[in-house]
């Protein structure tokens, strides 16, 4: 295909996409055009962010300090640090 190129990658980085790739019954290929579709960008994410803070202010009037930012942010990276619980 014309459209198509290549990511140069360890090998190590190489076979562990393999292995996540076939947990998810997909491709290589797949997990990587999945990642780049859904995974947004910083500027995506301050692009929500900001839609956040004026869906706020309009619907409840509330005014989000950068305090209240900070400490739900460091909640949520805490959160994401902890990962999915083991089943």
């Amino acid at each position: 295909m014309a459209d198509d190129t290549s990511i140069k990658v360890s090998v190590s980085a190489r076979d562990r996409l393999a292995v996540l790739a076939a947990e998810h019954d997909t491709t290589i290929r797949g997990l990587v055009e999945d990642l780049a579709r859904n995974e947004p960008t910083r500027s995506e994410l301050e692009e929500r962010a900001a839609q956040a803070r004026r869906e706020l202010e309009q619907a409840l009037g509330v005014t989000v300090s950068p305090e209240a930012e900070e400490r739900a942010r460091t909640l949520l990276e805490r959160l994401a640090d902890q990962g999915p619980k083991a089943a």
